[in-house]
């Protein structure tokens, strides 16, 4: 099972995860407690738990391929392109990096990685178009991933005050 710390900064994929369905939430400021619960419903819900690593794992495979990274990159580059109040310059005396020469660097599973995941040549392909911004879906979507997070705090909750009882009996 995929656990993942809530953070208040967030890698640009985890948009696309879903809680319960991708990951198991774990909260930022109490980890240690959140992640011995979500143990412990792991090894009791093992079914549940086996699918939700493999959705995850699946998600990363299918939905993570460096084409749709590097399409996401373009529109980001793009978008923060048009932020700038200036007009962007080589600086005198700078040097081109290529991939190649990164590459021969790095060792092992890192090389492979690299190597892998370098552009030989152009896409042949436009990026994709982003659909237009949708305020309800985004919502929709955002709410959805509150509530599967609110309902595992919830659980957590309910477990820990469950045991904490247990004990003073």
């Amino acid at each position: 099972m995929t656990l993942y710390i809530r953070s208040r900064y967030h890698d640009f994929y985890i948009r696309g995860m879903q809680p319960l369905q991708h990951y198991w939430p774990i909260r930022e400021n109490s980890k240690c407690t959140s992640l011995k619960f979500a143990v412990e419903w792991g090894n009791n819900h093992t079914d549940k738990a086996q699918a939700m690593g493999e959705a995850a794992s699946n998600f990363i495979q299918e939905d993570l391929k460096m084409d749709y990274v590097y399409d996401y990159m373009f529109h980001l580059l793009n978008e923060y392109a048009k932020l700038f109040k200036y007009k962007p310059t080589v600086p005198t005396g700078a040097v081109e990096l290529c991939a190649e020469t990164m590459a021969c660097q790095a060792n092992g599973k890192w090389r492979n990685f690299m190597v892998e995941s370098m552009v030989k040549s152009p896409s042949e392909t436009i990026p994709c178009s982003l659909p237009p911004y949708d305020p309800h879906a985004a919502g929709v979507l955002l709410e959805r991933k509150a509530s599967s997070t609110r309902q595992v705090e919830m659980w957590e909750n309910e477990y820990w005050k469950n045991l904490n009882n247990n004990k003073k009996q």
